[in-house]
C-alpha cells in the first residue's frame, strides 16, 4: 500500500518534512483556500505539486474537491456546479493527480462533540456524544421538528445533560459541533447553520440520492476519459445529523452508489472509522465486497455505544479487524497487479490520531497532530510489515 499523510496545505501546523521523517511517501490535500465557486487553476495546482515534490514527497490523492449545496440539492444552479467541479478534476488529472476523493454530506461534513476527550491512557480523542449532539440539536439550535426526530427518552437524557453544563462548556459543545468544521462552503454560525438546514427542508434520502447519481453520470465520464479515480467518502456518522439525509451510510448505499455507474473510475474511501461508528455496519464484510472498488483508504477506528455515541479509538484497538482489512485491502492489490495494473497501490492514510506528548499543549487541527498520526501509521507499517512476512 502506498502510506499517504494528509496536508492542509502551506498553513498546516505540521510542515511536510515532518510527514516524511513519519514514513509517509504521498500527500493527501486539496486546494483549501481556493472558494468552491471556482474552477481549479493548472497553475494553482501545478504550484501546489511542486511544494509537495519539493519536500521529497508526492501528491498522491486529493482530498477533495468540495461538492456544494447546489449539486446535493439538484436545483438550477446544480449544472453550473458540476461543470466546475468537472473542470477541476480533469485539472488534476492532467497534473498526474489521479485519486479524487469527496464526500457528499449535506451542510455538515465530519461532526464531533467533543475535540478533546480523555480516554484512559490520559490522551485526548474526538468523540460523538449522541446525547450532547441532541441537546445542542433540540434546545440550543432549536431546530423545527428537531424533538420529533428523537426517542423522547433520549430527548430527556439530551435536556438533562445541558442543564448540567456551564454556559462556557455550552458554548464549547456549539464550537465543535459547527464552528470551522469543514464541510459547508463556509464556517457557520447558530443562524448560518439553521438557514442552510432549511434549504434542505423536505429532501429525502431518495431525492439526495438522486441528485448524487445525476452527478456520478456527469463525472464520471471524464475521470474515466483522463485515467482518475473517484472515491466518494463516507458519512461521519453515518447517520442523519440535524434531520438531514444521509445516503452514503450503509452497504446498501455503497452498492447503489457503485451500481449506479459500473465503472472503476466509480469507487470508494474504506473510511474504517466512519463505516464503524454504525453499529449495523461490518466494515471488514464492506472491504471484502467491495474490494475491487476501493481507491483510497481511511485507517483508524471507534468504539460504539449502544444509543450511536462513539469515540475514536486507537488505530489497532477499536471495534473493527484492521489486521483482516489490511490483509482484504493487500489481497486485492495482488490481484491488480496480475491484471498487470501499473495502479495497483491503494493509497492509505492514518485518518486523525490522538493527541498525545507534548502535542496536548500544542495548537493543532482536530484530529490531525503529528505524534498520534505518526504513532498510527507506525503500528499500521507494522501490521503491513507482519502480514508481508507471513506471506499472507
Amino acid at each position: 500500500m502506498e502510506s499517504c499523510w494528509r496536508w492542509f496545505g502551506p498553513k498546516d501546523l505540521v510542515p511536510l518534512q515532518h510527514a516524511r521523517q513519519a514514513g509517509a511517501t504521498g500527500i493527501v490535500t486539496a486546494l483549501h483556500e481556493v472558494s468552491y465557486a471556482r474552477a481549479w487553476t493548472p497553475g494553482e495546482i501545478e504550484a501546489r505539486k511542486a511544494l509537495v515534490e519539493a519536500a521529497g514527497l508526492r501528491w498522491s490523492v486529493c482530498e477533495s474537491i468540495p461538492v456544494p449545496s447546489a449539486i446535493k440539492l439538484g436545483g438550477a444552479g446544480a449544472k453550473a456546479a458540476i461543470d466546475l467541479w468537472k473542470d477541476s478534476l480533469a485539472n488534476l488529472a492532467r497534473s498526474g493527480i489521479k485519486t479524487i476523493c469527496y464526500n457528499f454530506m449535506p451542510v455538515v461534513d465530519w461532526t464531533r462533540t467533543d475535540l478533546r476527550f480523555e480516554m484512559p491512557t490520559t490522551a485526548l480523542a474526538l468523540r460523538f456524544d449522541m446525547a450532547e449532539f441532541v441537546a445542542y440539536d433540540v434546545f440550543v439550535l432549536r431546530r423545527k421538528g428537531a424533538e420529533e426526530d428523537y426517542a423522547p427518552e433520549l430527548v430527556r437524557r439530551a435536556e438533562a445533560r445541558l442543564a448540567g453544563l456551564t454556559p462556557e462548556a455550552a458554548q464549547r459543545l456549539e464550537n465543535n459541533i459547527i464552528a470551522g468544521l469543514p464541510g459547508g462552503e463556509d464556517s457557520y454560525g447558530r443562524e448560518a447553520i439553521r438557514s442552510a438546514i432549511a434549504l434542505f427542508d423536505g429532501m429525502t434520502e431518495d431525492d439526495l440520492q438522486a441528485s448524487r447519481d445525476a452527478f456520478l453520470r456527469e463525472v464520471v465520464p471524464v475521470a474515466a476519459e483522463l485515467g482518475a479515480k473517484l472515491a466518494i467518502h463516507p458519512d461521519d456518522p453515518p447517520l442523519s445529523l440535524f434531520g438531514l439525509p444521509r445516503v452514503v451510510s450503509t452497504a446498501a448505499d455503497l452498492r447503489r452508489i457503485l451500481g449506479s455507474i459500473d465503472h472503476p473510475a466509480n469507487g470508494l474511501t474504506l473510511c474504517v472509522g466512519s463505516l464503524g461508528s454504525r453499529a449495523d455496519n461490518d466494515v471488514l464484510a464492506m472491504a471484502l465486497e467491495f474490494a475491487s472498488r476501493i481507491n483510497f483508504a481511511h485507517l483508524r477506528d471507534v468504539a460504539i455505544e449502544p444509543d450511536g455515541s462513539f469515540v475514536e479509538a486507537a488505530h489497532l484497538e477499536g471495534r473493527s479487524d484492521i489486521y483482516a482489512i489490511l490483509r482484504t485491502l493487500l489481497a486485492e492489490e495482488a490481484r491488480r497487479r496480475n491484471e498487470g495494473r501499473g495502479d495497483h497501490l491503494i493509497p492509505m492514510r492514518p485518518d486523525h490520531g490522538h493527541l498525545i506528548g507534548d502535542d496536548i499543549d500544542k495548537p493543532t487541527n482536530p484530529g490531525y497532530s503529528l505524534i498520534g498520526r505518526l504513532k498510527g501509521l507506525g503500528e499500521l507499517h507494522g501490521v503491513l510489515h507482519a502480514i508481508g512476512k507471513a506471506g499472507l
